[in-house]
This record gives C-alpha cells, structure tokens and sequence, in this order.
C-alpha cells in the first residue's frame, strides 16, 4: 500500500493533463513545496546556506537549462559555464547602471540576455551537429571567458579584474552583498528554482516539448512530419539559456557575492553541470534536481566524512571524489543512460506492482 494508483482517475481532460496527475505525487510535491518554504528557513544557518542548499539550488536551474536542450532537443552543449558567465556579467552591468530597479528584475533581464547569447551561437546547429556542435559550443566557452577577462568595460575598468555584487533589498530584506542572512539567499533561490521548474515541466510536456523531442530523435522524421527544425532548435536555445542565465546571475550576486570569470565560469563548470544531467538523468526534470544535489552533497560528505572524521588530507578526498563522480558517469552511461531519475521511475513501479514486483 505504499504507492497506489488504483481508484485514482481523471474525468475531464484538464484533470488528466495536470502536471502531477497522480494525488500521490502532486500531494508529495505540494508537501516538499511546504517544508522548502515553511520549515527550512526557520532552522537554516550559514553553513548549510553556502555549503549544500544554495548551490544545489542554482545548479538545479542551470542543470534544467541544460537538460532542455541536451536532454530534451538532442543538441550537445560544452558551454554551460560561460553562459553561466554571461548571466552573471548582464546581472551585474544590470545592477550597476539601474540601482533602482528591483534584483529579482535584473535576475530574469540577465537571463533574457543570456537567451539571446545562446542563441547566437546555437545557430551552427541547423548545419552540425553532434561531436561537432559540442567543439562549437566549448569554442564558445573559451571565447566568453577570454571577451570577460579582457574587456575591462565588462567589470567596471577595475584594477584587479573582478565584479563584486552590490547591496540589494525584495521588501526591505537583504539579498545580495555581505550583510545577506543565510534564509534570505535560500529563498531567493528557492522562489527562482521553482518558476523555472514549473515552466520547464509545463514547457516538455507541451507541444514545444514533443517538437524538441522529435528532433531529438530523428530530426529528419521531425521536419518530415511537420516540425520546423530552425525554430524548435533555436527555441531550445533560447529557453536553455535563460535558465542558465539565471543560475549564472543568481551565482554571482547571491551566492558568491564576488567572482573572477576564470576561477567562477572555467570549462570545469560546463562538465560539472553536464555531469549533474547525465548522472541525474537525460530528458527529466526531476534528474536535472537528483543530479544537482548528488553532485553537491557528495563532496560535503567526503569532506566531512573523510577529512572531519578520519583526519585525511583534503586532497586525498577530493581526488577520491574525483574517482567515484567519474565511475558513476560511466556506469551510468553503460547500465543506466538515463540516471537517476529512471532508478526512481523503476522503484515507484515495483511500489506500485508490491508485493508483485516484476
């Protein structure tokens, strides 16, 4: 009796298009919705603010991001970081050049402005793809990185090269700078992660996202059968990198406070959030968050584990977090291509089946 759908059915057609159309899940998720906003921010401190819940949070948003147009659209992308880059730069000229507008604007402006970035250099995708699309993409990368370093209009003409995030307030409460309490950078966070998961699962699950899956698996049968190529492409672009951009904007002002491009948005934060959706799962939401927090509380744990418990070096520990992330890619790429997110979808039948399980 631990997962049932029996006597749970639709009798009009909106009911059956919900998002969550089983009263088990929606009544789950309605439940993890009311401890995210309700209890967390009552018991949250610094540590578990900077260590494990913010960046869990941003790098779901730009897992998500990811995850539509790789997952979702089929189109390989190696540039996630200076996407990222992008958001967090637009977030800051933003920030700077209008004081008086609000943060949470500025957030979904850097996006937009990330939308358009990306979509720019998703245009080679009507012409390559694959392996070819995906050295595009990190060209991409090396060339925002190298535009952000040595462009000094883009971090105010300052001596050393770095932007800082400047005091900002949403209803008198402080949510960026140095005097930012821990439950207000967490629901800032939160109140984005969950917009953007929200469209996103409406997004797939609509006719915008069959067109993206068609031309995932077949792009020839896609335009075949009516789906236009150009515009499904380009659109999962545009939506991937306002997502990006904003995890991008949110990790710079929110959670940083003060980034270097370099050291903020290297190639090693495009693979780190590729493999947060290929450990989570390809084409789910729910892996995009699965894979996120595997991937942030794993080197928590080892630190703590490990380093806290057991006294080793911290270098020992992060080449052994190393091991066990890369292990996983691979296993999961050979047994479980799609991650995370199928074992949940195969536990919850054999739930459903009990105690007659395949």
């Amino acid at each position: 009796m631990l997962y049932r759908e029996a006597g749970d059915y639709s009798t009009s057609y909106p009911e059956d298009s919900q998002t969550f159309p089983i009263k088990f899940d929606r009544y789950r998720y309605y439940a993890i919705l009311a401890v995210a906003f309700l209890v967390i921010p009552f018991f949250i401190n610094d540590y578990w603010a900077n260590a494990v819940l913010v960046p869990f949070l941003i790098y779901s948003i730009a897992a998500i991001g990811l995850n539509i147009l790789t997952g979702y659209c089929g189109q390989v992308s190696l540039g996630t970081g200076g996407f990222m880059a992008v958001g967090a730069y637009a977030c800051y000229k933003l920030m700077v050049a209008f004081p008086e507008i609000s943060i949470m604007i500025h957030i979904l402006l850097a996006g937009g402005v990330t939308a358009a970035v990306v979509t720019l250099f998703g245009l080679p995708s009507l012409r390559i793809k694959g392996f070819y699309l995906a050295v595009s993409t990190l060209a991409a990368q090396f060339f925002l990185v190298w535009m952000f370093n040595k462009v000094p209009w883009f971090y105010n003409y300052s001596m050393t090269g770095m932007i800082g995030s400047p005091e900002r307030t949403v209803l008198g409460i402080v949510v960026t700078g140095p005097a930012t309490d821990a439950w207000a950078k967490y629901m800032i966070c939160l109140i984005f992660v969950t917009l953007c998961a929200v469209l996103a699962r409406n997004m797939t699950r609509g006719s915008v996202g069959r067109k993206w899956m068609a031309i995932r698996d077949m792009d020839i049968a896609a335009e075949i059968i009516g789906v236009n190529p150009l515009m499904a492409k380009l659109s999962a672009f545009a939506v991937s990198g306002f997502f990006i951009g904003i995890a991008g904007a949110l990790f710079f002002s929110v959670y940083l406070g003060a980034i270097e491009v370099t050291e903020a948005f290297g190639i090693e934060k495009s693979f780190l959030v590729l493999f947060m959706v290929i450990i989570g799962g390809l084409g789910s939401i729910f892996g995009s968050f699965a894979g996120a927090a595997f991937l942030v509380l794993l080197p928590v744990l080892l630190k703590n584990l490990l380093v806290g418990g057991l006294d080793w070096p911290t270098d020992l520990a992060q080449h052994l977090y190393f091991i066990i992330a890369g292990g996983l890619i691979i296993i999961f790429l050979i047994l479980e291509p799609h991650g995370l997110a199928q074992l949940w979808r195969v536990a919850k039948e054999k739930l459903r089946l009990w105690p007659f399980p395949h």
